[in-house]
């Protein structure tokens, strides 16, 4: 006797083998070494923060915010002049939006699970 499946119970099975499959490789997964080293990096990532947020950083950004003006004025346009501002704001906050990225550590996680949790159980 030959059992035979149709088209959906063979999509299901390899979704189900598709889950099975990555829900061995997350629990298999015993640690993260991501991030640790590089030291001999410090010394740019300093330098280029100094750049942009040091007078070098002020002068670039009021050139694009001058840019923009004049660009703005040409088309007779205020979206240029806000594109001159964003970019000049985005350039000097950009060192401390990367470091708030890549120093987010687990205590503010577990700050937010306890937080969420609570909300979620009252949904």
């Amino acid at each position: 006797m030959q059992i035979s499946m149709s088209t959906d119970q063979k999509r299901r099975t390899k979704d189900v083998m598709k889950f099975g499959v990555a829900l061995i490789v997350t629990l298999a997964a015993s640690q993260a070494m991501a991030g640790t080293g590089g030291d001999s990096f410090d010394s740019i990532w300093v330098t280029l923060t100094d750049w942009m947020q040091g007078t070098l950083g002020r002068v670039v950004a009021g050139s694009m915010v001058l840019v923009g003006i004049v660009s703005g004025i040409v088309r007779q346009s205020i979206m240029s002049f806000a594109t001159g501002v964003g970019g000049g704001v985005g350039l000097y906050n950009t060192p401390t939006i990367i470091e708030s990225i890549m120093t987010a550590t687990l205590p503010a996680a577990h700050s937010l699970a306890t937080t969420a949790v609570p909300l979620a159980n009252q949904i």
